[in-house]
């Protein structure tokens, strides 16, 4: 039997091969990489919903274990709520940290995704973790 993450890969690469044209493919990157932030961010605030009651026991990570632990439920949706936020500046680079952060997309899948350059992406990818560097240090 598969796993869950063989599933969807083996799933994922059963679609990509389906000819599709470049406009159905933008259209499933783009759908794809909000349904992955939409999962990651209903997660995450599911956790941070039990750390807050119930029989919750609290560890502190150390040494390894910490360097391995994933990003925490606050951040992740800090992260959400400043993408919510520059989505009103610029919806493009919104979707460029959206495609890279939560749906670990390339330069080059973006670009293709968008219908822009690679170098295109590199400016907007910079230009946005600048914004959000902002927002959320605020």
């Amino acid at each position: 039997m598969l796993d869950t993450t063989a599933l969807v890969h083996e799933a994922y690469l059963r679609i990509a091969g389906v000819e599709m044209g470049s406009d159905e493919q933008r259209s499933f990157l783009a759908y794809a990489s909000r349904t992955m932030r939409s999962v990651i961010v209903d997660f995450a605030r599911k956790r941070q919903a039990e750390c807050r009651g119930g029989d919750a026991c609290i560890v502190t990570l150390t040494g390894d274990v910490a360097e391995r632990h994933p990003a925490a439920a606050d951040d992740i949706v800090r992260v959400h709520e400043a993408l919510e936020e520059l989505a009103h500046i610029d919806v493009r680079l919104a979707q460029v940290v959206e495609m890279r952060y939560f749906a670990g997309l390339v330069e080059a899948q973006i670009a293709q995704a968008l219908g822009v350059s690679e170098r295109t992406v590199r400016r907007d990818w910079e230009k946005a973790r600048l914004l959000l560097s902002r927002v959320l240090s605020a």
